[in-house]
């Protein structure tokens, strides 16, 4: 038989376990995932960075690729009539590639809300988007290039070529 005042012991026991050990175990609980929360966060905002910058390689490749055709006068717009037919084509295929890596950059880096360091990120993409669209034949080639992709960057490139179009200013 267990006695009253083992009794008392072991109910005094629960109540401590109750007010000191519950709050104990739920603030380790808060704490540990909090840590981990930080440690996802850290790695995300890392792999964002780590796109960014594979996007800004592939960019300098593209640029490259520019200076070894400088007979296509790609790094200044340049009447298409300048051109022969195969220039042209090279021209139309180089804009295409160009397509396809802003759309790329447009998917990875661009959301509506971005935070600043987003924002940052993809501010430098839009820059090129701008620059890119300010310029007559590239946006003789666009509609060419952006049938079947994504209806979110097709819309973005449209609306700022078309603003640069008119001579609207930016943003």
């Amino acid at each position: 038989m267990v006695s009253e005042e083992w009794l008392r012991t072991l109910e005094f026991a629960s109540y401590a376990v109750t007010v000191v050990g519950l709050p104990l175990a739920i603030a380790v609980l808060v704490r540990e995932a909090r840590k981990e929360r930080a440690a996802e966060d850290e790695e995300l905002e890392q792999r964002r960075e780590e796109i960014y910058q594979e996007l800004s390689d592939e960019y300098v490749q593209f640029l490259k690729l520019l200076l070894q055709y400088p007979e296509l006068r790609l790094l200044h717009p340049q009447p298409a009539g300048m051109f022969t037919e195969e220039q042209r084509e090279q021209r139309f295929l180089i804009f295409g590639i160009l397509v396809s890596l802003l759309e790329r950059a447009y998917i990875l880096l661009y959301e509506p809300n971005l935070d600043d360091e987003g924002r940052r990120r993809w501010q430098s993409w839009d820059d090129y988007v701008r620059e890119w669209c300010r310029r007559a034949d590239f946006r003789d080639a666009l509609a060419s290039h952006i049938e079947g992709e994504d209806p979110a960057f097709r819309d973005y490139i449209v609306r700022i070529a078309r603003q640069a179009e008119a001579g609207t200013p930016p943003r």
